[in-house]
């Protein structure tokens, strides 16, 4: 490991930016795809569709309530 570091210091500034840029990319991809996965096997399950239902309840009545609100204002 410490080989390889000595040899990315000596090189150009512009070669370890791409380096670095092509590690950012994989490792991005990486963490999307991981993070795709568990989030499908999460709602994967019929108990989770209707439990998320239920917690985006309120959300919706909030909404609700903010669509009449700008309804009353506009009158």
């Amino acid at each position: 490991m410490k080989k390889l570091i000595h040899h990315l210091k000596r090189q150009p500034e512009e070669h370890r930016r791409g380096i670095l840029h092509i590690l950012t990319i994989i490792f991005a991809f990486v963490l999307f795809i991981l993070w795709t996965w568990s989030f499908g096997t999460s709602l994967a399950g019929s108990e989770t569709g209707t439990k998320l239902k239920e917690d985006l309840q309120p959300f919706s009545i909030l909404k609700d309530n903010i669509i009449d609100g700008y309804k009353s204002i506009s009158e």
